[in-house]
């Protein structure tokens, strides 16, 4: 079975393809596509959009030589929300099986308080009760006659889902599930120990920050800031009152927060790159650094008013294009109250394939929606078909709408429309002799009609 995972960012499209197979999860295919008529994570122009995933996809078919099999797509958590629900069901003959979870989380999703206008993404179960007993991670097998659940519901409107669908579909795709990016990232970086004892996550990505908390056996919290690497390049280009295009060399060619050089460059004017003005390097790396300071101060305050935030036992861990920043993980340490703070892409014990993939830190999101495809997901969870999830459960494969034809198929599908051309001619051509005999009944119908009437008025 083949996976592809499309990480519709604000700055860029990342399509991951990967394999599964007896031996495990392997990429092997990678494409990248500027993204376009997509602002802060929400899509502002459907065709545009479509046509971002069109070439990553393209890419990373072109890459692999397969097609795909199942279609994973991501969306922001600029446009998520969360609810919080408990389900309570009684088990009759004692004894919990799959039904049963089902029947539980099934339950905390109807008793849940979502607002009109919204879909659910995910129902995460963080923690079962079995009877009286708390903190039961797997109550598959376990007796008892009361079954207790407690989960945290990610949703999304209903206009954000139906768009993103819609995007993806104009670009001869079918979704098969939607993921929360911020989930599908901590799937990619997260280690054993981390989850076990609780973490946090921030992808930093180009226009907006995903927050997740992970405690338990799920996730207790998401969140995001829409602020990312994108306003580096636009308080650069400001303050140095310099082109957009010319922000974003200089922002990736500084990127250290520990810059100490003093040395004077010349960059182009705005509105006129022929003449040039000289720069501090200095001035560059204040300005990157402030930018970073301040989305950190703020992500730091959203932690310490959040009481999830103290499950957090293992820290803090930051991925994502932002964290490209030299320094950014000590920097980020001193206002996140010294917890631990580390910067992490992808794991590569999750799967084989291409390195270079793995150590760059904005793929971290579509590898984990590759992983979320191929079955690394929270022990149990309704997914965004409202479908139960979880290990070892049997697979289905959507085919995908489109897929190149050869020319045995092609030839197929010519005949294919012959004959259903002329179908539609032969129908054609008995509707217009039915239509003759309807007329000439009609014509004949009248004139007794009218024959009659007049026989009727001489008497």
């Amino acid at each position: 079975m083949n996976i592809l995972g499309i990480d519709l960012g604000s700055i860029q499209t990342c399509a991951i393809l990967v394999q599964k197979s007896e031996e495990g999860l392997k990429v092997i295919g990678f494409g990248k596509s500027k993204s376009n008529g997509i602002k802060k994570g929400a899509i502002t122009n459907i065709e545009l959009a479509s046509k971002s995933i069109e070439e990553a996809v393209a890419d990373a078919q072109m890459m692999s030589g397969v097609h795909y099999d199942k279609v994973i797509v991501s969306i922001s958590g600029a446009y998520a929300k969360s609810v919080d629900s408990i389900g309570v069901v009684n088990i009759p003959n004692h004894e919990i099986g799959i039904k049963e979870i089902h029947r539980a989380v099934s339950t905390a999703k109807h008793t849940a308080n979502i607002p009109s206008g919204y879909e659910i993404i995910h129902v995460l179960p963080y923690n079962f009760k079995v009877n009286d007993l708390e903190h039961v991670e797997d109550p598959l097998g376990m007796s008892g006659n009361r079954l207790e659940v407690s989960t945290h519901i990610v949703i999304s409107q209903e206009v954000h889902i139906k768009n993103l669908k819609k995007a993806v579909e104009l670009a001869d795709l079918r979704v098969d599930n939607i993921v929360l990016s911020g989930y599908a990232s901590s799937i990619a970086c997260f280690d054993d120990s981390e989850k076990e004892l609780g973490a946090i996550l921030i992808d930093m990505g180009g226009a907006v920050c995903d927050m997740v908390i992970h405690a338990g056996n799920s996730i207790r919290y998401n969140e995001c800031l829409q602020i990312g690497s994108v306003n580096i390049t636009n308080d650069l280009s400001i303050a140095l009152h310099t082109p957009p295009k010319e922000a974003e060399k200089l922002k990736l060619n500084y990127a250290s927060l520990m810059q100490n050089e003093n040395s004077i460059i010349q960059i182009p004017y705005m509105g006129d790159e022929k003449r040039k003005n000289e720069v501090s390097v200095e001035v560059i790396s204040n300005v990157i650094y402030a930018r970073i300071e301040e989305t950190i101060i703020i992500l730091a305050k959203m932690l310490s008013d959040n009481a999830c935030a103290n499950l957090a036992g293992a820290g803090i861990v930051l991925t994502g294009g932002m964290t490209k920043f030299t320094g950014l993980d000590k920097l980020a340490s001193a206002y996140f109250d010294n917890k631990a703070v580390r910067i992490a892409t992808a794991k590569k014990d999750t799967m084989d394939g291409f390195k270079e993939i793995f150590e760059d830190a904005e793929n971290s999101c579509a590898i984990g929606l590759c992983l979320y495809g191929g079955g690394y997901f929270t022990p149990y969870e309704l997914d965004s078909n409202e479908k139960l999830r979880y290990k070892g459960e049997p697979e289905f494969i959507n085919k995908q709408i489109k897929q190149n034809l050869t020319i045995e198929e092609h030839e197929g599908e010519n005949k294919d429309f012959e004959e259903i051309f002329q179908d539609q001619k032969d129908f054609e051509d008995e509707k217009a002799e039915l239509t003759k005999v309807e007329t000439k009944k009609d014509k004949k119908s009248g004139f007794m009609h009218k024959f009659w009437n007049k026989l009727i008025n001489q008497f």
